[in-house]
């Protein structure tokens, strides 16, 4: 009888166990791998040109969450490395990758021609797109969203290289800013973020 008593009491303490890890799960709040931004106002839209030379605007996608990088196609290590890990978490994402659309826009106007861009985030992933536009109008796109980008000189292999911000900025469905991931970011926490912010 005793025995019996104990074993019931052991079952009902790992049930009440299992049942508080469970909602304890299911209840305590996301931390974001992110940089999470608090903004009122709406992301500045912009118009830009995609690869297959029409006009692009961050308007043109409301409804959809969009990830916006700011580099260019002969960069060396940094762009490669986001944008792999960008469609690694695009894979993680599964079905919800389709309520994504990430966007590349070119830092270095003179050499990204429309189609070079295109054929370059494409590589990564075919929905990514890839954003052109004059010297001027990368400025003030680039001035909208706080990004640095600055020409040095590289090798007589390079031609000359682009510093830059290379920071991921999550737009959400209502056009808002909502998330900045910094360089290095994994795919797997880019994933993790984004899966809770689309549910």
């Amino acid at each position: 009888m005793i025995k019996k008593v104990l074993l019931i009491g052991i079952g009902l303490i790992l049930g009440l166990t299992l049942v508080s890890v469970v909602g304890w799960t299911l209840v305590r709040p996301h931390v974001f791998h992110g940089t999470v931004i608090q903004s009122p106002n709406p992301a500045p839209d912009f118009s830009l040109t995609d690869s297959t030379g029409q006009t692009i605007r961050l308007s043109d996608f409301k409804g959809k969450m969009v990830l916006l990088y700011f580099g260019y196609t002969f960069c060396p290590d940094v762009c490669p490395s986001t944008l792999y890990e960008i469609a690694g978490a695009m894979k993680k994402l599964g079905s919800q990758a389709d309520q994504v659309q990430v966007m590349m826009i070119s830092v270095d106007p003179e050499r990204d021609t429309p189609a070079k861009l295109g054929e370059f985030v494409t590589h990564f992933d075919p929905r990514f797109l890839g954003a052109v536009g004059t010297p001027d109008e990368i400025a003030q796109v680039a001035t909208y969203y706080g990004i640095f980008y600055q020409k040095h000189e590289g090798t007589q292999a390079t031609g000359y290289l682009i510093d830059h911000t290379a920071t991921v900025m999550v737009v959400d469905k209502t056009g808002h800013l909502k998330l900045v991931f910094p360089f290095g970011t994994p795919a797997g926490d880019i994933a993790d973020d984004l899966a809770y912010m689309l549910r």
